[in-house]
């Protein structure tokens, strides 16, 4: 182990590091004028249980994150291990992403991927500007998960996982 000297780090030091922690994988999704449109994440977070609030971080770069804010809603696809795919083609800039992947709506009206292991359906509460990404907390309206039998897809070391064997 290498003990840096404090603020002496860059950004691979910094990415390196923090790829040690295991994330899950979603695609945030939403509606434009009846289309459905959608992104990858790996920044969800839980904020608050009362009120139930969530938040997930787009990079100020994304071009679908503005379409996202401007519908007001979102819902995040918590994707199961067997959907990397899903992973894969939401990751890409792509003109219309659901061209070959399943989904249904929820109750108030936003895209669930067929497969997800869980989804939360969120009005957008607010949004900051965190260095190069946004802050964007969510007020969940809906949520269930949809295959209780699944296990989750997760980042790790700067690559997909299909989960733990065992959970302890």
């Amino acid at each position: 182990m290498t003990i840096m000297d404090p603020g002496n780090f860059g950004p691979k030091d910094f990415r390196n590091t923090l790829g040690h922690f295991c994330t899950g994988i979603a695609v945030i999704t939403g509606m434009d004028n009846g289309v459905p449109f959608g992104f990858t994440c790996q920044s969800v977070v839980s904020l608050s249980l009362e009120p139930p609030l969530i938040g997930f971080s787009p990079a100020k770069t994304s071009e679908t994150w503005p379409r996202l804010r401007d519908s007001k809603r979102f819902c995040v696809n918590i994707l199961a291990d067997d959907q990397s795919d899903h992973c894969r083609l939401f990751s890409r800039k792509a003109e219309d992403r659901f061209t070959d992947v399943g989904f249904h709506m929820t109750a108030v009206g936003l895209p669930i991927l067929d497969g997800a292991l869980a989804y939360i359906a969120c009005d957008i509460e607010t949004e900051h500007e965190i260095g190069d990404h946004y802050l964007v907390v969510g007020r969940v309206q809906e949520l269930a998960v949809c295959r209780p039998e699944a296990s989750p897809l997760l980042f790790f070391k700067g690559a997909l996982s299909t989960g733990p064997a065992n959970v302890i």
